[in-house]
């Protein structure tokens, strides 16, 4: 790992009311407006240089932490995407915020999603980037466009943990050991053009330190966020009265780009930023635009 990649943050353990720790990391500016973010599966809370700096120069205090079961924060087994919403107000109300904007990506994206519904009094705006859509959900053929390594990992979460947990064993264990030159062939079969030509130079050593950092203590969070993806999510997106941006490149074999668009369509007024170009991990290169989407949404909204 090179220091340049990776922020130097400011940590702090929060206390969750069931008796947990969530381990945080700050960065940006300390007086700023609060941006809370939502780590991809299976990575962890660290942020990387380049939106530390784009956070100090807008005047945003962009705070990532652990989710449940991931580094540095205690595994809350079973917990639902819907689970998030407590801890996201509780990680705010460690930082004196009471009103806050958030953005996820991946993983993430659900989580960020999940804020905006349950906590419209405290969330102004959200973004989910290259969001998974709800498992099962009509009209959307949710396996469709994913790689070979992405359809086995989630019907080994539809099976079950027992059938679930051996294999993500294997995959955190061979991730780990891939080191930053060899994410790329780690991932090849999830991973467009696009994204194998971004994981050079620092953009692969924040990846690998995202990646590898989240799975230090073990890969329970990477488990519990894949039986919670394939399970109801606890909320209703057609309840989301907050802004609401999504991003999806068209050539994500991740989280394939019907995703986005099923997103789109069943959130009430969400913006759709649509790429043709990107693919999943491209889009993590540049939070600038979704940054300053989250502060000028903040401004259309008059609530104190």
């Amino acid at each position: 790992m090179t220091a340049s990649a990776v922020a130097a943050a400011r940590e702090q353990l929060v206390r969750t009311p069931d008796g947990r720790v969530l381990l945080t990391y700050e960065v940006g500016d300390p007086r700023g407006e609060l941006v809370l973010v939502h780590h991809g599966t299976p990575c962890s809370g660290i942020l990387a240089r380049w939106w530390a700096e784009d956070a100090a120069a807008r005047g945003i205090r962009l705070v990532g932490y652990d989710r449940p079961g991931y580094g540095g924060s205690d595994r809350h087994p079973g917990r639902s995407i819907a689970d998030v919403a407590a801890d996201a107000a509780t990680i705010a109300d460690a930082f004196g915020v009471g009103r806050f904007r958030t953005w996820g990506v991946s993983g993430g994206g659900p989580h960020a999603l999940a804020c905006a519904a349950l906590l419209p009094d405290r969330v102004v705006a959200a973004a989910a980037l290259a969001s998974v859509a709800p498992y099962g959900a009509a009209q959307l053929n949710w396996y469709a466009g994913m790689g070979q390594d992405n359809l086995d990992e989630f019907g080994a979460a539809v099976a079950g943990e027992e059938a679930l947990r051996p294999y993500l064993a294997q995959a955190s264990a061979e991730t780990v050991a891939a080191g930053p030159d060899g994410l790329a062939d780690a991932f090849r079969s999830i991973l467009p053009d696009v994204d194998v030509a971004a994981l050079t130079g620092d953009f692969a050593q924040f990846t690998y330190a995202w990646l590898a950092g989240g799975q230090r203590n073990g890969f329970e969070g990477w488990l519990d966020d894949d039986l919670a993806f394939v399970r109801d999510w606890g909320f209703d997106l057609r309840s989301v009265s907050v802004p609401v941006l999504l991003r999806h490149g068209r050539h994500d074999l991740m989280v394939p780009f019907a995703h986005g668009e099923w997103l789109a369509a069943h959130i009430p007024g969400a913006v759709a930023w649509f790429s043709q170009d990107d693919g999943h991990l491209t889009l993590v290169a540049d939070l600038g635009g979704t940054h300053q989407w989250l502060l000028e949404a903040g401004k259309l909204d008059s609530t104190p």
